[in-house]
């Protein structure tokens, strides 16, 4: 391995609270007659956090919360993709682009507030320290470069990452264009890169570039991603086994896993 490229949302932070707040707040106000404008935040926490790793962008936060409001069930990647595409595509644009809006302001007007929903996985920070060297770090995030850059140096390690190995959304919808910007960037072939995401969608479509892929266990799948990565020939990796797994010489043709 070469470089180490990761997702930002479930493999360093705790973001789970963050992306719900802002989403809840995007969405009754881009619905203000909605049913969620009369329901506790904790009863919808949990639902939302389960269909999570069912999406890919922003806009899918306001897809999970549709599904929720109308009690939709919705139980593997084959359902959600077919709710998602019944929704009005311009719905879908206009929450994306109004979440962060209001992101922004809640991150501009109470930066201590936005912080503190989204904590680092501090353990998974300290193997990205004693490994620094010897890997290039990258980051592939489906979240704005200035929140991620911000987040990094509140955590003390916005110096493991080259700016230039930092892309956000604007690098492209799915996280294969965030890899092959930094193929063409950094001049490794593909099978020198090592992905850790925690959705499985995103490791099915970057591992088709021959990039070894790994599920973030720490992040916010459950056993039915899990199992899914593991059917399908990715590493999972909890949280106190990454160091070993990730950081250990990658397997030969035709070795185990």
């Amino acid at each position: 391995m070469k470089a180490l490229v990761l997702d930002f949302d479930g493999v360093i932070a705790q973001s789970a609270p963050e992306s719900f707040r802002v989403a809840l707040r995007t969405y009754r106000q881009l619905n203000p007659g909605s049913a969620l404008a009369k329901r506790e935040p904790k009863e919808l926490y949990q639902g939302f956090v389960e269909l999570m790793p069912l999406g890919n962008r922003a806009e899918d936060f306001g897809v999970a919360l549709r599904a929720l409001e109308g009690g939709t069930k919705i139980s593997d990647q084959e359902t959600y993709n077919a709710f998602y595409g019944a929704l009005d595509p311009g719905w879908r644009r206009e929450f994306h682009r109004l979440f962060y809006e209001v992101r922004a302001a809640f991150a501009a007007e109470d930066p201590l507030g936005w912080r503190a929903l989204l904590p680092p996985y501090r353990a998974f920070l300290e193997v990205l320290r004693r490994h620094a060297g010897e890997v290039q770090l990258a980051i592939a995030s489906a979240k704005d470069s200035a929140s991620v850059r911000v987040l990094l140096e509140s955590y003390g390690v916005k110096e493991l990452f080259r700016p230039e190995l930092i892309l956000d959304k604007e690098a492209g919808v799915h996280k294969t264009s965030h890899l092959q910007h930094l193929h063409r960037l950094l001049g490794f072939p593909y099978k020198d890169f090592t992905f850790v995401d925690d959705k499985v969608n995103h490791l099915d479509a970057v591992s088709q570039l021959g990039v070894r892929c790994a599920l973030a266990a720490w992040g916010y799948n459950g056993p039915r991603e899990r199992a899914l990565a593991h059917a399908h020939g990715h590493l999972v990796c909890a949280l106190n086994e990454a160091e070993t797994m990730l950081f250990a010489s990658s397997p030969g043709p035709g070795e185990k896993r």
